[in-house]
């Protein structure tokens, strides 16, 4: 019986060292179409923050174009809303609230910028109160001059042509002004508004020479 014993062994402690089959892996196929829904969520999201932040906020804007890009994107993605997880429903909502919210806001300010400005307006704008400058008193020009010139340098660099004319239609207006009152003026103060008389016209001397330089390039 033992002759018999020694080639099973042998054959036994083969069958160990053979190797293993390796185990069939399992793979997942991916959810194509949730990757894309999201792939297009971070599109739409680019676009939107592109176009609420971008700096030249007085700008006019194609809005028929800029609409049909938001309704082209919008509608994809509200085709594909039950594909996206939670969070990015969320992110979706907010970003498309966000974007709506902005082109009302620009669109109205664009269609406040198109109607003519009035002189009143124009003199409200730079002096920040509705004054009637022929009948200021002289106590009172310092502080309209002041007005004036502090408007002038935050707003001069964005001024139309037609914003520089009613600047200066509103300073010719305080000249006037200043002319009849000059008596009640101190000196102190005189000197004060004959500086920033100056300060404006060194201000349209050089956007007229900048405009030169610019027309001959």
């Amino acid at each position: 019986m033992k002759k018999y014993a020694f080639p099973f062994l042998l054959a036994a402690a083969a069958t160990a060292w053979l190797p293993f089959a390796p185990a069939t892996a399992q793979t997942t196929t991916p959810n194509h179409t949730q990757s894309k829904a999201e792939t297009e969520l971070r599109s739409f999201s680019a676009w939107v923050n592109q176009q609420v932040d971008k700096a030249d906020a007085g700008a006019r804007r194609n809005w028929p174009a800029l609409m049909a890009n938001f309704d082209r994107q919008s509608q994809r993605l509200d085709r594909a809303t039950d594909s996206l997880s939670s969070q990015s429903k969320r992110e979706y909502a907010q970003q498309k609230t966000r974007y709506k919210d902005w082109a009302i806001q620009q669109q109205r300010l664009e269609a406040q910028a198109a109607q003519p400005t009035t002189a009143q307006q124009a003199q409200r704008r730079l002096l920040n109160e509705d004054v009637q400058i022929s009948k200021a008193r002289g106590s009172e020009m310092v502080d309209l001059y002041s007005r004036f010139i502090d408007a002038t340098r935050a707003q001069r660099r964005q001024w139309t042509d037609a914003e520089w004319a009613e600047a200066s239609t509103v300073l010719s207006a305080l000249n006037a002004r200043y002319s009849q009152v000059r008596s009640e003026i101190a000196m102190e103060d005189r000197l004060r508004i004959r500086s920033w008389q100056g300060e404006f016209r060194t201000f349209e001397k050089a956007r007229s020479m900048k405009d030169i330089v610019t027309d001959d390039k």
